[in-house]
């Protein structure tokens, strides 16, 4: 902390309109710098444009906030009082933007990252290994032989009972969303066919699961790890925050909805209060100016093209920028290259607007601000997920449930608001996708509000994982 405060104080930036923020951020890859200023801007300034809001002491920011990644500063290469005065000082850095200011949700960050599941085959063949391998462990906590065995048991019970009131559906329908490369599923069912023999219920012939997921290929994967299930497996393309067009169908039948590493890759803003009021973050992407040299320096680009082909390539994908653009990219390798080349270098500026009215602020259809208002208020100065696309899946699903239906999800979840002061929850980079903690309490109330229990557990099967699981059932 003592080059921090040096560098501040040897400085001529007004003490009095800073706050200072540390943050250890444990993804090595994300999307900070090691020191970075984030103008808070007055309530008359919120709509003001990009260059105007940019800079520390210009008109548009009533205050600001230095905020520092204490991982890199430990880092023996690292010149902190150096990075900490260039943060300060430099009231026009080197870049190249990519994006307008917005919310963080709507941020290209999310297009890269939809762009990652859209393309993953054309990625995975360029970095030669399945996105699976780059996970901690190498695979999804999801593939857990003694996790599904209990989920399975636990059905069991349930459809015992109702068989014994003749209660029990004929069709027994089980939805897994965000199915990886199918090995979850695969699992699932293997560990199904052995405790239904045992059972001796015949379950088996009744099922229907369905697997759900945003990526075509990584489906296509999944059926074929899966197939010798034949007819008792379904698959089906869909966006996790639009479940009823597609699957509205299985409104009130779904006994399981099984979600795993699904909401933490979803779009999410974040809100702060900042000395009692409320703001919302907005982000701008950013390639750094030497970045931007090196990449088009490597593939032969004016530096001025940079931001127009990213956008291209996020609009149509790697295989058409190389079609409609041969001279640059002779074919879709070197276009996936030079987007694998700006997402490491990808990098926000942020910014605080202020929130006039919670209950104007939308967060998913049917869903505004207004239920941040308790979480926001019992913590003082906090910053926090509002984990939009969540929360819209969220009560997308619920709806689905049958009366004795649950959701069992393994993800990133924060369980208490106050977790958000002592630690960083993200944007991290796996790969080429986004990891975001979620917001549990939020889920919570949300699932509260629409009469159903959620609670949240360690994940048994690996003890000192950070995947905790949700279970929500329609409330006693």
């Amino acid at each position: 902390m003592r080059p921090i405060v040096e560098a501040l104080c040897g400085s001529d930036a007004d003490l009095a309109t800073i706050r200072v923020v540390c943050d250890w951020i444990q993804y090595k890859a994300n999307f900070r710098e090691t020191a970075m200023v984030r103008p808070v801007l007055a309530a008359d300034d919120s709509a003001l444009g990009a260059t105007a809001a940019s800079t520390v002491a210009g008109a548009a920011a009533e205050a600001c906030e230095l905020a520092v990644d204490l991982r890199r500063c430990a880092q023996p290469e690292t010149d902190v009082a150096a990075e900490v005065t260039a943060a300060i000082l430099d009231t026009n850095p080197d870049r190249v933007w990519l994006e307008p200011w917005a919310p963080s949700s709507a941020s290209c960050l999310w297009r890269f990252n939809a762009l990652f599941w859209q393309a993953l085959v054309d990625w995975e063949k360029a970095t030669g290994r399945e996105y699976e391998q780059t996970l901690p462990g190498g695979e999804s906590d999801a593939r857990n032989a003694g996790a599904a065995a209990e989920t399975i048991l636990d059905l069991f019970k349930i459809w015992d009972e109702l068989a014994s009131r003749r209660a029990l559906p004929e069709q027994l329908y089980v939805l897994e969303l965000g199915v990886g490369n199918g090995g979850q599923a695969r699992t699932w069912l293997d560990q199904f066919v052995e405790l239904d023999r045992r059972h001796g219920r015949d379950y088996y012939r009744r099922l229907h699961y369905l697997m759900g997921d945003y990526s075509a290929h990584v489906l296509d994967r999944a059926r074929a790890e899966v197939g010798h299930h034949g007819d008792h497996v379904s698959g089906l393309v869909l966006d996790a925050t639009r479940l009823s067009g597609t699957i509205g169908f299985l409104a009130g039948k779904a006994f399981l909805v099984y979600i795993s590493n699904v909401y933490d890759n979803l779009p999410s803003d974040e809100v702060a209060t900042i000395r009692g009021r409320v703001y919302l973050v907005q982000a701008r992407s950013f390639v750094p100016g030497a970045a931007a040299d090196e990449i088009a320096a490597r593939f032969g680009l004016r530096r001025s093209e940079l931001a127009q082909l990213t956008q291209r390539l996020l609009r149509i994908g790697p295989e058409l920028l190389a079609e409609s653009v041969p001279e640059k990219f002779p074919d879709t390798g070197q276009a996936v290259l030079f987007w694998q080349a700006v997402w490491a270098a990808l990098r926000q500026a942020e910014r605080y607007v202020p929130l006039e009215g919670l209950d104007t602020y939308p967060i998913a259809p049917g869903l505004t601000g207004e239920i941040l208002r308790s979480l926001l208020a019992a913590e003082g100065d906090i910053r926090m997920h509002v984990s939009n696309g969540a929360l819209a899946s969220f009560a997308d699903t619920l709806p689905l449930l049958h009366p004795f239906g649950r959701v069992v999800c393994h993800d990133l979840f924060t369980t208490s608001a106050g977790e958000y002061r002592s630690g960083f929850y993200g944007p991290g980079k796996y790969d080429g996708s986004v990891v975001n903690w979620v917001n549990g309490p939020l889920l919570q109330q949300l699932a509260s509000r629409r009469g159903y229990d959620v609670r949240f557990s360690p994940f048994k099967q690996r003890p000192g994982s950070h995947v905790k699981t949700l279970t929500a059932a329609v409330r006693d």
